[in-house]
């Protein structure tokens, strides 16, 4: 059996002293939340009676109630389905622009990227100042709609926010990853007479796949658990047409007039399972061999 010496043990007592107080922190406020929350998904719970046990029976109540299959689980497919690929497309084409030799490249790196350290909720606020009936974007298009208060295009109005307000952060991840694939690939590239698209095609995004693996994901998580600029700007209308599977769960857990913490528990590990899975169909045909 080895033996540790003095030293090694000593440098194990330094650095998870440093590490304690993250995992202390990580363990109260994450896991043991996450575990109360998964007992309070078995039982009746609206934080002024004790729980009391129910079983399965949040679960069916949440499959079962009209606004979840009606509202909540479509209008957030369909944010997943339409934001994770355009803010993927666009952060991507942003990295590979300014990873060029441009003038004024950090003025622009840094522009795209100040929307992502901005406050969503500030953001959500100016966007509805300027998608307001009489704002910006009605005089600079001449028209005259509510784009929050109408039902076509109130969750278009949310998904541009967000596509706007995230793409930056992507578009660093993108950059660093470009700046690791080696130059010397783009010259034998370059020899064997290959154009830029088709050093982008072939040699750009192959090697990208684990970064492009780590922003779907990214993406995906954020996207299924939208709350914020729904919560600010629309509250979920009008006529429910922004009600994402986030907003119900809080709805249900706090807007209610008798509020149910079971029941938003139960929804809220339905989707996490669901964003286990979908995470881990998209790995299997993002990733793969880099050669």
């Amino acid at each position: 059996m080895t033996r540790v010496s003095a030293r090694t043990l000593q440098e194990w007592i330094t650095a998870y002293t440093f590490l304690l107080p993250v995992l202390l922190g990580w363990g109260i406020f994450v896991f043991l939340a996450m575990l109360m929350s998964l007992y309070f998904s078995f039982t009746t719970f609206n934080l002024l009676k004790p729980p009391q046990w129910l079983g399965v029976d949040n679960y069916l109540r949440v499959v079962r109630h009209p606004d979840f299959f009606r509202y909540a689980v479509p209008n957030t497919l369909k944010y997943v389905a339409v934001v994770v690929p355009v803010q993927t497309v666009l952060s991507l084409i942003f990295a590979f622009a300014l990873d060029q030799k441009l003038r004024a490249r950090d003025f622009f790196r840094t522009a795209f990227y100040l929307p992502s350290v901005t406050s969503s909720v500030v953001i959500g606020i100016i966007f509805v100042w300027l998608f307001a009936p009489q704002g910006v974007i009605n005089q600079l298009l001449g028209l005259e709609i509510n784009w929050l208060n109408n039902t076509k295009t109130s969750l278009p109005t949310i998904m541009i926010v967000n596509i706007w307000s995230t793409t930056g952060t992507l578009m660093l991840i993108f950059l660093a990853g470009l700046q690791d694939i080696p130059g010397e690939l783009y010259e034998a590239a370059a020899i064997d007479g290959a154009s830029r698209l088709q050093m982008f095609r072939y040699v750009t995004v192959p090697l990208l796949r684990p970064v492009i693996f780590f922003v779907v994901t990214l993406g995906i998580i954020g996207t299924f658990q939208v709350f914020d600029q729904i919560y600010i700007m629309t509250k979920g209308g009008p006529l429910k047409s922004t009600m994402t599977w986030v907003y119900l769960i809080y709805f249900w857990g706090w807007q209610e007039v008798r509020p149910d913490m079971g029941r938003a528990s139960a929804a809220a590990f339905l989707l996490a399972v669901t964003i286990f899975v979908v995470t881990m169909v998209q790995r299997r045909f993002i990733e793969g061999s880099e050669e």
